[in-house]
């Protein structure tokens, strides 16, 4: 008798109820496993940390037995494929290649995550219809347009979910959180800098037009090509303009050097960023020497910033760190880690992997998670938002205070107030 078959059996010789606790496992490990196929930008932060979301919430549904297959037990598996969608240059063709990789090679049940562009996730919506997949975007892919062809033509693409915010509701979100900054500190002057991406410019053009007829006046709007390591024109420009609030919509990592420059020159304008990739990740204070502080950063759902959205958000939160050792980093971590449930209680209740049933099932989705009540629109298949955790998915703006993420809105989940930095006041 081996090493390992003689431990297993004076565990069970002895400990008659160790049999029972790893029963569950070892079937569902023994089971043919749910392969979930994630088409991700690795190498950027709306990629990265998607995967950390996903492999911990794989990690914990396996332990705890799997996915209930009308009365099976079978494992999640995680295939990871770069898309690379949000590297300058990349053609949505590549993003492309890799969807149908995950589908005919690695026979992806489900596809989760992205593409992360929203170019590359539009392209991908026929590719998903064709093969009759089911899939949840859960990061990047904030353009409208995506649910919107859902509801438009809901037979061919009944297929795509989307967990996460889109730029419409962020917008509505940003409105109302700028308004209580026009209120509380008097300002309404406002210069907007974009990256030069769908949702980038759609959100600008929104912010733009919504903002003016709520009495701001924008001075000014930059827009910027992926890749841009300048902003010194933009700055003076918002200076000049006697802006109040830099606006700034980018998810590429060099708004890191667009904090620092502002803070160098003393800009008299609270940065706000709707979508702004570097300032969302934990490491961002000590990367940029502390420069960062008072930016306002928007990171769509609840928990990936600390507050108490619901019961589960700080146990996701501290799972995440002890998990990866750094706290959620930004857009994607959260609504990435509850895809696998939500695809869990879908299947459990549909009691197949039948594409057909799932569907059906994932739009009577009526679940309580991270980022509040989680149900999707039966038509367009977009998560239903809400500013309040209890009727839908809340989001989360923090702002940087004293080395800290402070989650500022919401009012339902604020941890603290706003703060404008002293060389404004």
């Amino acid at each position: 008798m081996g090493r390992k078959s003689f431990l297993c059996f004076l565990a069970l010789a002895f400990f008659p109820g160790f049999s029972a606790t790893l029963a569950p496992l070892a079937n569902a490990q023994q089971a043919q496993p749910i392969v979930l196929g994630a088409p991700l930008a690795t190498a950027f932060l709306y990629g990265w940390d998607a995967e950390r979301g996903m492999r911990l919430a794989v990690e914990e549904i396996n332990a705890a037995g799997g996915v209930n297959v009308a009365g099976q037990k079978r494992p999640f598996h995680l295939e990871v494929i770069d898309t690379r969608d949000l590297e300058p240059g990349v053609p949505v063709s590549d993003a492309l290649l890799a969807v149908e990789k995950l589908i005919l090679e690695k026979k992806a049940d489900f596809i989760v995550g992205g593409p992360v562009r929203s170019e590359a996730a539009l392209a991908a919506m026929d590719l998903l219809s064709k093969h009759k997949k089911i899939s949840i975007l859960t990061t990047g892919a904030l353009t409208p347009k995506y649910h919107e062809r859902v509801a438009e033509e809901y037979e061919k693409f009944k297929y795509c979910f989307r967990i996460t915010g889109e730029s419409k509701w962020m917008v509505k979100e940003i409105i109302t959180c700028l308004m209580d900054i026009k209120e509380r500190f008097k300002l309404d002057k406002m210069f907007i800098m974009v990256q030069d991406v769908a949702h980038a410019r759609a959100g600008g053009d929104i912010i733009e037009k919504l903002a003016t007829e709520k009495g701001w006046q924008v001075t000014g709007k930059e827009v910027y090509p992926t890749g841009t390591t300048d902003f010194s024109m933009g700055l003076l420009a918002a200076r000049r303009t006697k802006a109040q609030v830099l606006l700034i919509w980018m998810d590429m990592p060099e708004t890191s050097i667009l904090l620092k420059q502002w803070y160098d020159m003393k800009v008299a304008a609270l940065p706000f960023g709707s979508i702004i990739a570097a300032a969302e990740q934990p490491g961002f204070w000590k990367a940029t020497e502390g420069k960062g502080e008072f930016c306002l950063a928007n990171v769509v759902n609840a928990g990936n910033a600390p507050s108490q959205a619901t019961p589960w958000t700080m146990k996701f939160y501290d799972a995440y760190t002890k998990r990866w050792g750094v706290e959620p980093e930004g857009y994607g971590t959260s609504s990435s880690y509850m895809a696998p449930y939500v695809l869990k209680d879908a299947i459990e209740r549909a009691g197949t992997l039948d594409p057909e049933k799932v569907v059906e099932a994932l739009e009577k989705t009526d679940l309580m998670g991270v980022y509040g009540r989680i149900k999707f629109d039966p038509k367009s298949h977009q998560v239903i938002p809400s500013l309040d955790p209890q009727e839908g998915a809340v989001g989360t703006i923090f702002q940087w205070q004293a080395g800290k993420r402070v989650v500022v809105f919401p009012p339902k989940i604020a941890m603290g107030q706003i703060q404008l930095p002293p060389w404004m006041k």
